[in-house]
């Protein structure tokens, strides 16, 4: 027995250290794993916030970039921090460092991977091409258990973890885009329905019978609002006043998801904005009357877009001085190339492509394409007593990010898609 107990006090005396040891690997293994996490998080929200902004221009590096660091940002931004929250990321104690090179940014998302022939270093694009951006980051992790190793006589080592984030497959339901219809010009082509990139198109309300709307610059584009209208409405329930806040920043966030998204090839299909129980319509008048009156509080939104100063045509909206705060457009300037266009988004808008305008019956929509509103050539930005509902507008396809909406439910080969992680 007494041989026993010493062989197992021996035993004791051996495996002490070795489950300590243990232990401590499994802290620092522990420690590892969650520095990772953290490191990972901050790339994944740096890529998605670059990714958002590459919408084409010559200008989309640079608000990507910046969009980018303001994630890291600790004065301006979050300031994402890792191990325990003690660290902040792209920041140096002395000891542990970290370090968040700017994104790099690819047209495909086979060159952001590094899964191309070219691997890592292939396919670096420009402003006007770049749909992806990639994420790297690498922080030193301390090491307290592995330190007594060979490998970890340094007391720390580095983890780098990278994101790639960019466009997804053309939307199949698209949210927060503008009410507006238009047909193609072109049915047979699916690509861009007949319209032409960086080419200037006047958007004219749809009327029936002649004489028909002049253009303001371009083909005549005719267009219909379709039906947003919520009478559940508890804030600015009047249906004017929801125009023009659809005008200033397309559909509105909702309860019911049908109400503020469009949907590619929905069974019910989309109508124009005509309204019962009293309310107004939208549908199309006779071409030698104006345009419905609820067609110029659409373009008063639209008008904000581009200056804080409401204009006569829209003072007599209710609560309209409550509806001022949005934000005008950066760069208003008139441009013939949307490679130039260096604003804020506010004048980019997303329309439905519908088998055919009607003013009564159900639109099946086919597509979402993208528009640059313009000011007219007059000057003046916009026109909201335009008597015709009249605005100039260059496509530029499909290039701009949607903030919401599903790439599942149909089948698109272009059209715009929304930002999402790839790795």
């Amino acid at each position: 027995m007494n041989s026993r107990g010493t062989v197992s006090l021996e035993l004791l005396v051996i495996l002490v250290p070795v489950i300590f040891g243990l232990m401590g690997f499994a802290v620092d293994l522990g420690r590892l794993y969650l520095i990772r996490s953290e490191l990972k998080t901050a790339a994944d929200a740096m890529a998605l916030a670059a990714a958002a902004k590459l919408v084409g221009t010559d200008a989309s590096l640079d608000g990507a970039t910046a969009a980018a660091r303001t994630i890291a940002n600790t004065e301006s931004g979050p300031g994402n921090r890792y191990n325990f929250g003690g660290m902040t990321i792209g920041q140096s104690t002395g000891f542990l460092n970290s370090e968040i090179p700017d994104p790099s940014y690819f047209a495909t998302a086979v060159d952001a991977t590094g899964t191309g022939e070219g691997g890592e270093s292939a396919g670096a694009a420009g402003g006007t091409t770049a749909k992806y951006a990639r994420v790297t980051i690498t922080a030193d992790a301390p090491l307290l258990f592995w330190s007594f190793l060979p490998l970890g006589t340094e007391r720390k080592t580095a983890v780098q973890v990278e994101a790639v984030a960019g466009i997804s497959a053309p939307l199949c339901t698209a949210c927060g885009i503008e009410p507006i219809a238009i047909a193609p010009i072109d049915a047979e082509d699916t690509a861009d329905f007949g319209f032409v990139l960086n080419t200037k198109y006047t958007f004219s309300y749809l009327c029936n019978g002649t004489p028909t709307p002049s253009p303001i610059a371009g083909t005549l584009l005719p267009y219909l609002l379709i039906d947003r209208y919520n009478p559940e409405a508890l804030v600015f329930p009047d249906e004017n006043t929801q125009l023009y806040q659809l005008g200033a920043q397309g559909l509105l966030p909702s309860t019911n998801p049908a109400r503020a998204c469009v949907q590619v090839n929905s069974a019910d299909g989309e109508q124009v904005w005509a309204v019962v129980n009293g309310g107004s319509s939208a549908a199309p008048l006779a071409c030698s009357q104006n345009s419905p009156a609820l067609v110029t509080s659409f373009l008063c939104g639209v008008t904000s877009r581009f200056e804080y100063t409401v204009p006569d045509a829209c003072t007599s909206l209710p609560e309209v001085d409550s509806l001022t705060a949005y934000f005008p457009d950066a760069d208003i300037s008139d441009l013939d190339d949307y490679a130039g266009y260096a604003g804020n988004g506010r004048r980019l808008i997303t329309v439905a492509i519908v088998d055919a305008l009607s003013g009564g019956g159900v639109m099946n929509v086919q597509a979402f394409r993208q528009f640059l509103i313009e000011p007219n050539p007059d000057s003046t930005n916009i026109n909201p007593a335009d008597t015709d509902g009249r605005f100039v507008a260059l496509y530029i396809g499909s290039v701009v990010p949607i903030q919401q909406g599903r790439f599942d439910g149909c089948q698109l080969a272009a059209g715009p898609g929304k930002v999402v992680l790839h790795r």
